[in-house]
């Protein structure tokens, strides 16, 4: 059997699940986490591993580095689902991590997507992570500080793992082509095929092996993979799929950067992230609401039109729609990230809130603030309004 006719298979594994890592030194990546000095390799010298949290976007290895984990410290390994388990699954786990323990044994309970257990479920997991049945390994692609109850969370070391970088994504594509367990040598990779492919995987290693598997099943002929190849097997798979999610952090990391480039008066990046946004499905009215608040918050009297573009843009989308009202959008963030900018309108409601919630309902002055007030003068403009 050659090497397509194995790849074709039915019961061949993806590349990517062959070639996970066996041991932890074979990880690609996460030095800050799995380096000499990293936290996980100073707990398992310790042999005082702690429940942990793995917390990251899709394909940067938290289901293999669990494995790998429980490999290392020699113990029993019990793996769960948020999406099939239940309170009744979590008492088996921890019967049979009880079972193991007579053994002479210790257990690790790896639960994937631990974000989508209710309160319930997660409270069900805490006096067995207390007494320590089993050490508990939660992955999550969620931001756990929304997800995880604070009583669950607070007896986890939360682990970051970022996206992989176009280098960690180079030495995988590389072993992929070397290693037996990939293609053994028998593959060449062109270097703008090699560029297309860690571009397009944006730091998700289980995308970038899937890409190139498929562009091998593709063409089984061809001993070299070129850019035209990468492409064919893209555009075949409907192009690049950005990873947002309107629920996630993607959503609220990237329209914080949004605001931060108009305030930074960065037109370029403000319109970057707003395309970003767009084409990974955000709400464009969201969009344009958050354009509203910008107007009179960061811009304010410093140019007083900026609120009248915001609005707007909002009318325009609301007349128009996608995929034309893009362009209103767009025309909006531009006009706000060059306008002059003067916090004052917002500082001015925010120190007029609070000294009405520290002096109370004082009786009303008709012509001036009302007697008994110590702060008295509230705006104070910085910035000049435009006259041109």
């Amino acid at each position: 059997m050659d090497l397509f006719e194995s790849a074709r298979a039915p019961d061949t594994e993806p590349l990517a699940h062959r070639l996970r890592p066996k041991t932890l030194d074979e990880w690609v990546g996460h030095e800050r986490v799995l380096g000499d000095q990293g936290s996980v390799r100073r707990w398992l010298r310790s042999g005082k591993f702690p429940s942990i949290l793995l917390w990251g976007p899709p394909g940067v290895g938290k289901t293999t580095l669990a494995i790998l984990i429980a490999e290392a410290l020699g113990e029993a390994f019990i793996q769960l689902s948020a999406v099939s388990s239940g309170v009744k699954d979590i008492k088996d786990a921890a019967e049979r991590a009880r079972g193991f323990r007579q053994l002479g044994r210790k257990t690790v309970l790896f639960f994937d997507e631990i974000h989508r257990l209710n309160k319930s479920q997660q409270d069900s997991l805490l006096p067995h992570v207390e007494s320590g049945v089993f050490t508990l390994i939660g992955a999550t692609t969620e931001n756990p500080s929304f997800e995880v109850n604070s009583a669950l969370l607070s007896r986890l070391r939360v682990i970051r793992l970022e996206r992989f970088t176009p280098g960690d994504l180079d030495r995988v594509l590389d072993r992929a082509l070397r290693e037996e367990r990939g293609f053994g040598g028998r593959i060449q990779l062109e270097p703008e095929a090699r560029e297309l492919l860690i571009g397009q995987s944006e730091g998700d290693a289980r995308r970038l092996l899937t890409l190139l598997e498929s562009a091998v099943l593709l063409h089984p002929e061809s001993e070299s993979l070129t850019a035209a190849i990468v492409r064919e097997v893209i555009e075949g798979s409907g192009g690049r799929i950005l990873p947002y999610d309107k629920a996630s952090d993607a959503h609220y990391n990237t329209i914080s950067a949004f605001i931060k480039s108009m305030r930074a008066s960065d037109p370029d990046a403000a319109v970057y992230y707003l395309a970003r946004m767009l084409e990974g499905g955000e709400d464009p009215m969201f969009i344009a609401r958050r354009m509203i608040i910008f107007a009179s918050e960061d811009v304010g009297n410093a140019e007083p039109r900026g609120l009248l573009m915001a609005v707007a843009a909002k009318e325009a989308l609301e007349t128009v729609g996608l995929p034309e009202a893009r362009i209103n959008l767009a025309h909006a963030a531009i006009t706000l990230s060059l306008a002059r900018k003067d916090r004052a309108v917002y500082e001015a409601i925010e120190a007029a809130i609070r000294e009405v919630r520290n002096t109370g309902a004082l009786p009303v002055s008709q012509n001036s603030v009302p007697a008994g007030v110590k702060e008295r003068v509230y705006f104070r403009p910085r910035g000049k309004p435009d006259t041109q």
